[in-house]
């Protein structure tokens, strides 16, 4: 991938997970189950931390 596609990525990574935590509070304010949500928001951290590699091994 190219810098312009790694940062466009990790933006769209950062938009997901913004709406997703915001999901997640709302479950957890009517005492629903966040399993899944935190689920994918872990997911999200791990994909956002590959992408910065990725990105951080261009600058080099």
């Amino acid at each position: 991938m190219t810098r312009k596609e790694l940062e466009y990525k990790i933006n769209e990574v950062k938009s997901d997970y913004i709406r997703i935590q915001g999901d997640l509070e709302k479950l957890e304010s009517v005492g629903r189950s966040t399993e899944k949500s935190e689920k994918r928001l872990e997911e999200l951290e791990n994909e956002l931390a590959d992408l910065n590699r990725q990105l951080a091994q261009l600058n080099q």
